[in-house]
């Protein structure tokens, strides 16, 4: 007997945005299977391994049974004391391990789940555009209404704070920041987080810096964490990630540092959703932040040479190049005549390389794509003689 079954979709999943990064697999996939030589500049996902000490350290204890159980929710208090440490010598802000610091599965699981944590439905969220894309995912899954703060070049890619409403302020529950920025590569200074945490005292918002490029920076620049500002730890939580500072994307671990309320929060919507990161994860995470220091520097390297050899190709194939000092992307704006969608397809199907076009991001992307410098110096050439060779 034949019967119809019809699965619906819930209505929160139809308002989002297809899933940009889902894409751009989709698209790259199709160019290789019609035998093209695809150069994958897209995804931010570092193309260089894991450093061997930090593999070893998990496989040091990968095999210890203690380790096969259920992990802390929090993370076991060894990885907060380390990760406690940690900020303390980058920064030199001090953090209670017991109740200011835990873990995360990566820090884009924290970026999904924070809203739920405070924001109910009709609440508002502040989110930058251009931006990564979860800040919006999590904020319609709560049912939170999203306020766009524009990222504009005439104000460096910095939220003009002024603009925004006294009654969308009143309204705001959370407030998005991220810098060093995804998608623009630009960077925020002392003074901007100052602005950040007045406006936050002032409306009672909760600001969640999402700073996992903190580490990925050249010619010796230092990006400031958010509570290297007085007052910050009443109003923020920081958000830090393994993956691209120590190459450890698919590892999926980070930490959570920040107010003591907020970082609860946060931890019981953890509590409630997931079961912590494997422990054997959180020695290796530890040995990357002791004995890591070297291998962001040599990172940092590699990435500054990299940059140079984009900025010289990109700027002898006509396109504009802004210089930047952080995170590995470089936010190009489009030809005239072209948008973001139009742009970046033309470059993988005549050129055969992946770019991320700048609508994915957010509408005031719309305008620039985005290069990740994850290929090594012969294939960004490669990339390079190839866009050289367009007609825009």
């Amino acid at each position: 007997m034949s019967r119809e079954f019809n699965v619906t979709l819930s209505e929160r999943l139809g308002k989002l945005p297809p899933y940009l990064f889902a894409e751009l697999d989709r698209l790259k996939s199709k160019a290789i299977s019609e035998g093209k030589d695809v150069i994958d500049l897209g995804i931010g996902d570092p193309d260089t391994p894991t450093p061997e000490h930090i593999i070893e350290a998990l496989r040091k204890t990968a095999g210890n049974p203690e380790n096969h159980r259920y992990p802390s929710y929090i993370g076991m208090k060894i990885f907060r004391e380390a990760c406690s440490k940690w900020v303390k010598k980058r920064f030199g802000v001090s953090f209670n391990p017991d109740n200011e610091v835990i873990s995360l599965i990566g820090s884009k699981e924290a970026v999904a789940n924070i809203p739920f944590a405070f924001v109910n439905p009709g609440d508002t969220v502040l989110i930058p555009s251009p931006g990564y894309p979860v800040y919006t995912s999590g904020t319609i899954f709560c049912g939170g209404t999203q306020h766009i703060m524009p990222l504009k070049a005439e104000n460096k890619f910095l939220p003009d704070f002024k603009i925004i409403s006294e009654n969308v302020l009143k309204n705001t529950k959370l407030m998005f920041l991220n810098y060093p920025n995804n998608p623009t590569s630009v960077t925020a200074e002392i003074d901007f987080y100052r602005e950040a945490v007045e406006l936050a005292y002032k409306y009672n918002i909760i600001i969640c810096h999402d700073a996992a490029y903190s580490e990925t920076a050249f010619g010796g620049y230092k990006a400031p964490s958010i509570f290297n500002v007085d007052g910050a730890r009443d109003v923020a939580i920081e958000l830090h990630s393994f993956s691209k500072t120590y190459n450890m994307t698919g590892w999926r671990v980070g930490f959570a540092i920040g107010n003591e309320k907020i970082v609860g929060g946060l931890a019981k919507i953890k509590t409630n959703v997931d079961s912590g990161v494997f422990q054997a994860i959180q020695y290796a995470a530890i040995e990357a932040m002791e004995n890591g220091e070297k291998d962001i520097e040599m990172m940092a390297e590699i990435y500054s040479g990299r940059r140079k050899v984009m900025e010289d190709g990109l700027k002898r194939a006509g396109f504009s190049v802004t210089p930047s000092r952080a995170t590995f992307y470089m936010w190009i704006p489009c030809p005239k005549g072209y948008d973001s969608k139009k742009l970046s397809s033309k470059i993988l199907e005549e050129a055969a390389i992946v770019t991320t076009p700048g609508v994915g991001f957010g509408e005031y992307g719309e305008g620039y794509i985005r290069f990740a410098l994850t290929s090594d110096k012969k294939r960004l050439e490669e990339a390079c003689d190839r866009l050289a060779r367009l007609k825009l």
